[in-house]
């Protein structure tokens, strides 16, 4: 019975926030020029995403949408010898990219698009995306409907709209003539979602015999697989589970300390816990780390190397839960004001309804207990890479006061937290990604015949993640005047130039409006300021 009342529940949330008001459609594009003919990129300092160090000044042609050849054009701090360069004709266009840093584009692993309960239209959070290098996303739920996504999907290829590649993973179960209660309806739900067209599957979790045949399937379908190991499934599957059934990856890390339990099988719970109270939720989660295995230990190894074996990737999203450690941060990150939109600000406010907006008691000992949650968190991920695993970054922005783009230039700077090196962020940023979604022949590093994915910042992101925000990172100039130095100056999809600061000021101007139309001021909860 708790079972049937669960999967109800969970298909009634799934198809009340797809189908209750459909979310609008994204603009046709009006913004980047291009693909050109022929365009030569010049002068820059290439970190081409495959984890080789820095090199430049290098020369890149891209024709049309495909890189055509990389120049080694020179030595630092000595003039380029024109005669190294490749040449440009009538047809060519040119970027003067001296100083600057070119990257391959970034791939958010867990981006969602919003939807109507945060109030946010696509073209806000696409320009989002797109003015911090994200030039590829993986939805995982498309929770404003597969079609919706499917065709967002579509557009984008098509260079129709302003927005990041999407790779559409869907919830288990969307789109169902109700609960999937069989192996069989799996079965047959995993075909449907593949012949419209779906990438992926984003499980929160199930019964062992319906995970088994929904994994079965969509492997024999080369269809991708990530899981949010929900508490309320955990226990009948944590990550070993799951990966030995055929799962592909995981997100957050729930599941993870589950099987690394040694002394219990359920987490220790207080005994007034309910899940439905978002504080119990998150305050107990808090507390998961403590009660695994010691880092080092027999069993610690044991889990990591199964995992290893598996080839199985880990998308950690530490930013979404970095309020819970240090809410204030959060709170009061300098760009709420300029670039979040009422609605979603509402959104994130105290609200015993709404996911993720668990602020009813949070206070120092809340913090405390996830600031050491943190730590054997990350020590795993790291050590997990070192080890030769597959660890991509992912943001989950629209909740907990993280905004889109923003959030996931801060995974990268908890990346660096956890021992990343930045060479190493960046991979996970892109080759590793693409390797997991199947596409690294054509994206994921800056090399000869794959396509024009790119990034350009005037500032070096290797030595401060901070200038890849869109509001830059804070210098004092030689008059002692505090400046702002970086945020990403162009995009590059598909060979289309896009001014990632002209993307930011347009995300201004939608925020601008909407405040302008509910007389809207952000103000603190609690405070009128």
């Amino acid at each position: 019975m708790l079972l049937r009342l669960f999967t109800a529940l969970l298909f009634f949330l799934i198809s009340f926030s797809t189908l209750s008001a459909q979310m609008p459609d994204a603009p046709d594009r009006t913004d980047g020029e291009g693909p050109y003919d022929r365009l030569i990129i010049r002068g820059v300092t290439m970190i081409d995403g495959t984890g080789s160090p820095a090199m430049g000044p290098v020369d890149i042609v891209i024709n049309g949408n495909t890189i055509a050849s990389i120049h080694n054009v020179g030595y630092p701090g000595v003039p380029i010898n024109e005669g190294h360069r490749p040449e440009a004709d009538e047809n060519t266009h040119e970027i003067d990219a001296s100083g600057m840093y070119i990257l391959p584009g970034f791939f958010d692993m867990h981006a969602h698009t919003g939807g109507n309960a945060q109030g946010t239209v696509p073209e806000y959070v696409y320009k989002l995306w797109m003015a911090h290098g994200i030039t590829s996303i993986r939805e995982p739920g498309s929770f404003n409907g597969l079609d919706w996504t499917l065709r967002h999907k579509q557009r984008s290829a098509d260079n129709e709209i302003t927005a990041p590649r999407i790779f559409a993973y869907v919830g288990f179960g969307m789109g169902h003539d109700g609960p999937i209660t069989t192996p069989e309806q799996a079965r047959n739900w995993v075909r449907m979602i593949d012949e419209e067209g779906a990438d992926g599957i984003k499980f929160f979790g199930a019964r062992p015999e319906i995970w088994e045949a929904t994994l079965d399937e969509a492997n024999k379908r080369g269809l991708g697989s990530m899981t949010h190991h929900a508490q309320t499934r955990v226990v009948y599957a944590n990550v070993l589970n799951t990966s030995e059934m055929g799962l592909k990856g995981m997100t957050h890390w729930y599941g993870l300390p589950e099987a690394l339990f040694t002394n219990q099988v359920i987490q220790d719970y207080p005994l007034n816990y309910n899940y439905s109270d978002e504080q119990h939720r998150f305050e107990a989660a808090g507390k998961l780390w403590e009660q695994a295995a010691e880092p080092g230990s027999d069993h610690w190894n044991t889990v990591m190397n199964t995992l290893l074996e598996r080839n199985f990737e880990i998308n950690p999203t530490f930013t979404i839960y970095e309020a819970s450690r240090d809410l204030m941060r959060a709170m009061r990150a300098e760009w709420h004001e300029k670039y979040t939109l009422p609605s979603l600000w509402e959104y994130y406010k105290p609200n015993r309804r709404a996911h993720g907006s668990y602020w009813f008691n949070w206070g120092t000992e809340q913090e405390i207990g996830w600031k050491e949650n943190y730590q054997p968190w990350m020590k795993f991920v790291n050590e997990y890479k070192n080890r030769g695993g597959t660890v991509t970054l992912g943001s989950d922005a629209g909740y907990i006061y993280k905004l889109y783009g923003f959030s996931y230039i801060r995974e990268m700077e908890l990346m660096r937290e956890a021992g990343f090196h930045p060479l190493e962020i960046f991979q996970s940023a892109s080759l590793r990604a693409a390797e997991v979604l199947g596409v690294d022949d054509q994206l994921g590093t800056i090399e000869i015949g794959k396509l024009a994915d790119l990034v350009i910042v005037e500032e070096n992101p290797q030595k401060n993640l901070k200038v890849l925000y869109g509001t830059g990172a804070i210098q004092v100039n030689d008059q002692n005047e505090a400046v702002r130095v970086g945020g990403v100056k162009y995009t590059i999809k598909d060979g289309i130039v896009y001014d990632a600061q002209q993307l930011m000021m347009d995300v201004e101007e939608i925020v601008n409006d909407a405040k302008s139309e509910m007389n809207y001021e952000i103000t603190q909860p609690g405070l009128d300021y």
